[in-house]
């Protein structure tokens, strides 16, 4: 139960928005759409490179835990934002860069 009383005006906002099919019938908002779905994936795969030199070669030197651990740690409100509005890119993107920052923490921890 909201105390605040605001909820009502979500509901409102709701109610009255003009809301875009899914798919868009626009082919440049159907192309943003899968343009940002690929981003989702492409994005935490380029932390590749840095879990292979953690986890392959050992070499912790000059990777910040403090970072990649405040990245895992911010990366929870968008897995919740994503999962609570129902946004595929932003729960697809946020989970995996959860995975690639606490696979990083948890390397450099092992490691040095």
């Amino acid at each position: 139960m909201n105390s605040t009383g605001l909820h009502h005006i979500n509901k409102r906002k709701r109610a009255n928005s003009n809301l875009k099919p899914y798919p868009n019938q626009d082919p440049f908002v159907r192309f943003l759409d899968k343009l940002l779905l690929f981003i989702a994936v492409a994005g935490p795969i380029m932390s590749i490179p840095q879990i292979l030199k953690v986890w392959v070669d050992k070499a912790t030197s000059g990777v910040s835990i403090l970072s990649f651990s405040l990245f895992a740690i911010f990366d929870i409100p968008w897995i919740v934002y994503g999962i609570i509005h129902k946004e595929k890119p932003i729960l697809i993107a946020y989970i995996l860069w959860f995975i690639a920052n606490l696979s990083i923490v948890i390397g450099v921890r092992l490691y040095s």
